[in-house]
């Protein structure tokens, strides 16, 4: 069954993948009856309906992993790069299929299917270009079309520049605007979504990427619906480039039974702008926009090909992990970035409960996902030894990603080399990300149930399973039960879930991961907290598990195990590691009367990065201007504490 394809004996020992449902719609804690008084009502009421499962279903849910963030041929940035890959072609590499790449070789995914995909295309002049390239189209006739389809991926990026800029002045011909195009490519959207939909064994959502980006700061959406309800053509940036009118778009498609989220990606490349302490519209934030927004974006992409938007050094300087994938040019062009503040998510969560405390409301209440961004149609073409990179032909071989050295040389030049910072920027992105969410069973209505309630976690591409809890009364014997998830239900709040206080008491948190057997062993497991004190939002990051039966020192960090990766072969080390993590931790900083939130964050052994792996396989030293190893890792959405709830 698809639910159980990548359990290994690990997680069926620990009952990882369970836990039974014990949060209303708004994240509070609920009792949950036990198993014999749940059987009461339905032995009692025998005209009862019967409620029909799917294949794989577990009250105690299991965790699903997806890519949220897709790019076919209708993408105008897509197509102009030589991408002829449709929806339907996306859904059969996330089921495991091989497809073939804009640059002439074929790629498939290794580490086994995905469990749920949205295809979301640029919404802004939907297959406009595919239509351009149409002979005999009015927009193939264009004088401005010609120079779109050069084999020179260097004229291809001239002409794209051409129309991009020509769309942000206004000088697009009108006929890139033809409504028709747009709602034919939409119907496309659609329709493969129809095809393709396998409840229980594979899911698709209907989306799209709302990309609005005023000056050329990011504040790209995805919008997910939860059903085959949608709207007749979606709202793009060509709308409004403001989110606040998406929001109230989205309210007006909710009024009319057509439910949908929107979830922000690449708040790196926005320069502050994304989670602003001011309106786009430079009002300020006031309760209504806070209630608008977390109604419709209850989680945010964390990390993907373009870079990681956990954090930034220069933001967190007491975290060693900090830098990790970070991107620092705006997107699509070499401008840099400027403003972290504003940038990254774990400063505006901490954004957030300060103007809870300040002002009695908190814009910024969301959890965490990952997805790819791929533009080749590829879901989860996200592993470090498999990675293709994002853009089709313009960055779709190993020399134009900077991993090996120009016309076949055998040695670095380090002066010339085309890595980076001086070389493009998408030679030094990252195979990020995956989102993973626990529901009860693969469809729709399940895996959107657990985007809209936050039960979501994120990786930088491997598929390791985790879990967070906080409660008051779990079981002194909690982390050696078989039924550990089931009583983290019964007695805590999961991720994404708001934690009441109880007088006079502190809380504990459950902490659970699982690695993915296709990748490395787990080194450390950490929770990170954000609280306000006197006014003044702060941070930390406590390790609370160990591997190779290591114990946290007085620093409050794991020591070191030793793991190591060998550059000249990416063998790394088999005997240092742990296959899981079980752990209940205390806040030794708590205060009952501070706001705070908390997310777990996994990290496994370092490994080799893309870069080193195509090295390797070329039989060059790795560029010496990219990073050689990678950790890669995993994040649970928040849970929230709030004193005054």
């Amino acid at each position: 069954m698809k639910a159980l394809r990548y359990v290994g004996p690990a997680v069926l020992v620990g009952l990882i993948v369970g836990g039974t449902a014990a949060l209303g719609a708004a994240g509070t804690l609920k009792s949950t009856p036990k198993p014999a008084e749940r059987a009461k009502p339905a032995m009692q009421a025998a005209k009862a309906p019967t409620v029909t499962h799917l294949p794989g279903y577990s009250e105690d849910r299991n965790a699903y992993f997806g890519d949220l963030h897709v790019h076919t041929y209708l993408s105008n940035d897509a197509y102009i790069f030589n991408l002829r890959r449709t929806p339907d072609d996306a859904y059969r590499f996330a089921r495991g299929e091989a497809i073939g790449h804009a640059s002439g070789y074929n790629v498939r995914l290794a580490g086994g299917p995905l469990d749920f995909v949205a295809v979301t295309d640029h919404a802004e002049y939907l297959a406009a270009v595919r239509e351009a390239g149409r002979p005999g189209s009015a927009l193939n006739k264009l004088p401005f079309s010609q120079g779109l389809f050069s084999p020179d991926p260097d004229e291809i990026q001239a002409a794209f520049t051409r129309m991009t800029l020509a769309r942000r002045a206004g000088t697009l011909p009108k006929e890139f605007n033809d409504p028709a195009i747009v709602t034919g490519a939409w119907k496309e959207i659609q329709d493969a979504a129809e095809r393709n939909n396998q409840p229980g064994r594979f899911t698709t959502l209907i989306g799209y990427e709302y990309t609005s980006a005023p000056d050329g700061r990011n504040l790209h959406r995805n919008v997910i619906f939860r059903s085959a309800k949608v709207p007749g053509q979606p709202y793009s940036a060509g709308d409004s480039t403001d989110p606040e009118n998406l929001w109230h778009t989205m309210d007006g498609w909710r009024a009319k039974g057509i439910e949908a989220l929107a979830i922000p990606h690449n708040s790196n490349g926005s320069d502050g702008l994304m989670f602003d302490a001011v309106r786009l519209n430079g009002k300020p934030i006031d309760r209504a926009y806070a209630e608008l927004r977390t109604r419709n974006e209850p989680l945010a992409e964390i990390s993907q090909i373009k870079g990681t938007s956990e954090t930034h050094p220069s933001l967190s300087t007491n975290d060693e992990w900090a830098n990790f994938e970070i991107m620092e040019k705006y997107i699509g062009s070499d401008r840099d970035v400027t403003k972290f503040a504003g940038s990254y998510v774990r400063r505006a969560l901490m954004d957030g409960i300060a103007l809870k405390e300040t002002k009695g409301f908190n814009p910024f209440k969301f959890g965490f996902i990952s997805s790819s961004d791929t533009h080749n149609a590829a879901p989860g073409s996200v592993e470090e030894p498999n990675y293709f990179s994002k853009t089709a032909r313009r960055d779709g071989m190993p020399e134009l990603r900077g991993s090996v050295p120009p016309g076949g040389a055998k040695t670095w030049d380090f002066q010339s080399a085309p890595g980076a910072p001086a070389a493009p920027v998408f030679q030094t992105w990252g195979a990020s990300g995956l989102a993973g969410v626990w529901a009860e069973e693969n469809s729709r209505e399940a895996i959107y149930a657990a985007l809209r309630r936050k039960e979501t976690f994120a990786t930088s591409g491997p598929r390791i399973r985790v879990r967070f809890f906080a409660g008051y009364d779990f079981p002194a014997n909690l982390t050696s039960r078989t039924d550990m998830v089931r009583q983290a239900y019964s007695h805590g709040v999961p991720m994404g879930g708001d934690l009441l206080p109880a007088k006079g008491r502190a809380p504990r948190f459950v902490v659970m991961a699982v690695r993915d057997p296709s990748s490395g062993y787990l080194q450390r497991a950490q929770v990170v907290k954000g609280w306000v004190e006197n006014g003044v939002a702060k941070e930390r990051v406590f390790d609370v598990a160990c591997s190779d039966g290591l114990a946290v020192d007085a620093n409050g960090r794991c020591p070191s195990n030793g793991a190591s990766v060998d550059l000249k072969t990416c063998q790394t080390d088999r005997f240092k590691g742990d296959v899981e993590f079980r752990a209940v931790w205390s806040d030794p900083t708590f205060n009952p009367r501070q706001r705070a939130f908390y997310y777990v964050r996994v990290l496994e052994n370092p490994s080799c990065r893309w870069s080193t792996w195509e090295a390797l396989r070329n039989g060059t030293p790795p560029n010496p201007k990219l990073q050689p190893t990678v950790m890669e890792r995993a994040w649970s959405s928040p849970i929230w504490f709030d004193p005054t709830a």
